[in-house]
């Protein structure tokens, strides 16, 4: 596991509840699968975001920035950059 999958992993961890309702993973290991399983992805910006959405068919239209770092599949990482979770 490299330190950046470890960095999703651990923030996902931590704020599952957010997307998942309750708790429902245990370690860090469980997070990493659950992220590989969903095909979860890292991106840079909420543009980043909007664009990724909008090629993969989601209505994002009059989403403002703030609904769409608010929404529950969108974990800010410590770096900076955003994990998107499509579960």
């Amino acid at each position: 596991m490299d330190g950046y999958e470890l960095e999703c992993a651990e923030v996902f961890l931590k704020e599952q509840e957010k997307l998942l309702g309750e708790e429902v993973l245990e370690t860090v290991e469980e997070a990493v699968d659950f992220l590989e399983d969903c095909f979860a992805v890292v991106l840079d910006s909420v543009k980043d975001i909007r664009e990724y959405w909008d090629e993969n068919g989601m209505d994002i239209q009059g989403m403002s920035d703030d609904d769409i770092l608010d929404s529950a599949e969108v974990f800010e990482l410590p770096c900076g950059k955003y994990l998107v979770v499509e579960a």
